[in-house]
């Protein structure tokens, strides 16, 4: 494992899939950078948007890809990293020798699949993993950690992309370790969130003020910047998505599928609570909306 320093002297044409909250802010920051982008969404208004930022828009990802030495795609599931990339011809009608950096969480064996079908189709592309960890806010300002897998050719073209996007870059070696490094910290990740939401249910419960809950765990060993950023969200009933509770009951059910079920039975727990609270119609709203379902007050209650 290392950490990537790489040289920003060259910018790559970089061609973006999917501008939705990580996606938008992924552009943002790289016309901040310089970097001439060419940007799909399968909601039109989405990439018209960037347009507006200066980035050149497509009507379909095959448009969108065929100038772009580097292909980012950040889709928020495998159905639509596929229907993109090999429904929509996008991956034949790549440039020889470009690079498809698949940037979303989509799970081992959709990773494991669409590596097979770059190397039995386009074995000139260089198919590379590269989940990152990161909120929206993080990404348009290039604070985001990329965990890296794939060719080592890839890395020297990659190398401005990433070191724009991200603080840290870590490669992990071939294709898939960046997926699954992805999912166990997105699992831990889940734990923080929950412990967030139940403190702030059990200090509500037994009459513990914000105030003081924060003052005993800031600067202490309890609390992660995650958690505390949640557990202020929590308070301040700002459940504002920059990671929806629908992706994080997502990425632990592609745990579970890769891990099996005996690995996470807590984290399964929490999954199925989680499921509950998108069936309620929490889903599009942040992982801070985990605190729905454990009081009866108004901060327990998903809003209709």
């Amino acid at each position: 494992m290392s950490t990537l320093n790489g040289n920003r002297s060259e910018k790559p044409r970089v061609a973006l899939l999917g501008t939705g909250i990580m996606g938008a802010g992924m552009a943002e920051r790289l016309l901040e950078q310089g970097f001439q982008i060419d940007v799909w969404d399968r909601t039109p208004a989405a990439a018209a948007r960037l347009a507006e930022r200066g980035a050149t828009a497509h009507g379909k990802p095959a448009e969108a890809i065929q100038m772009a030495q580097v292909v980012i795609t950040m889709l928020a599931t495998a159905d639509a990293v596929t229907d993109a990339m090999l429904s929509q011809n996008a991956l034949a009608a790549m440039r020889p020798d470009a690079i498809w950096a698949q940037m979303g969480t989509i799970g081992v064996q959709a990773t494991e699949d669409l590596a097979a079908a770059v190397t039995n189709q386009r074995s000139d592309v260089a198919f590379v993993d590269a989940p990152v960890t990161g909120t929206r806010e993080p990404a348009r300002n290039g604070q985001l950690t990329i965990l890296a897998s794939g060719p080592e050719r890839a890395r020297p073209v990659l190398d401005p992309v990433f070191n724009a996007l991200g603080q840290r870059v870590v490669w992990l070696g071939p294709a898939g370790l960046g997926t699954r490094l992805k999912l166990v910290l997105n699992t831990w990740l889940a734990f923080e969130v929950e412990a967030a939401a139940e403190a702030s249910a059990a200090a509500a419960r037994l009459g513990v003020p914000y105030e003081s809950l924060l003052a005993a765990v800031s600067g202490g060993p309890l609390a992660s910047g995650t958690a505390l950023a949640r557990l202020a969200k929590m308070e301040k009933g700002d459940h504002s998505p920059q990671f929806p509770l629908e992706w994080g009951l997502k990425d632990l059910d592609l745990t579970a599928a890769a891990t099996g079920p005996d690995a996470i039975p807590v984290a399964r727990a929490i999954a199925e609570r989680w499921r509950d609270l998108v069936g309620q119609g929490a889903g599009r709203l942040d992982v801070s909306a985990a605190r729905f379902g454990l009081t009866a007050d108004a901060a327990g209650t998903v809003p209709r």
